[in-house]
């Protein structure tokens, strides 16, 4: 791993395997060591040079120093649009990624983005079209409140939750996770990889901020209706956290895009679909393909 100063901060990252560049960009309060080492592994064997990173205020990239909102400030903004401070929105968020980019020398590169990251992943390519070769957003939405809404219960669960410790860290976030996992949610597997998570980098207030930064963005859909790249989406029918109709509406946006949607997926990537979904990015990569040569 290595770090560079890219867009006025510290950005951590590291890179795999050769050819084509492949940038992955990680979801709320996720770490770049949070995609699954054999997932990345059947990417990279696709012949994708794959680009890791921590987001801001997330891993070992730069902490943001503002007060975190609260809980309530984030309820209240989600459910009743009140008014909400925050230091940075997606498109901040965005810029980090492209920067990054262009800090490494990688003119431009294949963005795939799962959640925020795939609210991140659809920023980079309308605020920076020539940095993006093709788009993957995965289990994400266009930010219209109309679509993509956690269920009830979620919401319920997470208004009630008690502030997080790093001693609590990581049996909350099994809890998490069992909320929002398909059914091959693996507790005992995915403890140790919470673990070391939580060893690496411990930022609940980074989170926070990164929610706000989420909910004061507002939405997408004329800027995707715009995009002229080769796009997939997948979602999982089972996503109680990102329900299914934010990619569905993520799909319909993009012209030309092409919706990939599993029965036994959720919040999460199913070891199940690892290879479908790293054939179909393949696939997806092989359309820019044929686009910048026609």
């Amino acid at each position: 791993m290595a770090s560079v100063q890219a867009n006025g901060i510290t950005i951590e990252y590291d890179e795999q395997g050769s050819g084509q560049p492949l940038l992955l960009v990680m979801g709320l309060g996720g770490q770049l060591t949070d995609w699954p080492q054999g997932f990345v592994d059947l990417v990279s064997d696709r012949g994708f040079r794959v680009i890791r990173f921590d987001n801001r205020d997330s891993g070992l990239s730069t902490e943001f120093a503002g007060p975190a909102p609260t809980t309530w400030q984030l309820a209240q903004a989600a459910l009743f649009r009140r008014p909400l401070a925050s230091e940075y929105r997606l498109s901040d968020m965005a810029d980090d990624a492209a920067a990054l980019l262009a800090t490494i020398d990688v003119d431009s590169a294949h963005v795939v983005g799962m959640s925020m990251g795939g609210m991140i992943a659809q920023m980079i390519a309308i605020q920076h079209p020539h940095r993006v070769r093709s788009l993957t957003s995965i289990m994400s939405t266009t930010g219209s409140r109309k679509v993509g809404q956690p269920t009830k219960r979620l919401i319920a669960k997470f208004v009630c939750r008690k502030p997080g410790t790093r001693a609590t860290a990581i049996d909350d976030a099994v809890e998490t996770f069992r909320d929002v996992c398909g059914p091959t949610f693996d507790e005992t597997e995915f403890r140790e990889l919470a673990k070391a998570s939580t060893e690496r980098s411990f930022r609940p207030n980074g989170t926070a901020r990164q929610m706000a930064a989420i909910l004061v963005s507002g939405g997408r859909t004329d800027e995707l209706a715009r995009l002229d790249v080769p796009t997939l989406v997948v979602h999982g029918l089972l996503d109680p956290l990102v329900r299914p109709t934010g990619g569905i509406a993520t799909a319909d946006a993009v012209p030309g895009s092409r919706l990939l949607m599993f029965n036994d997926m959720a919040h999460d990537l199913p070891r199940t679909r690892w290879v479908e979904m790293a054939d179909a990015i393949s696939q997806n990569a092989a359309r820019a393909a044929v686009v910048a040569t026609a």
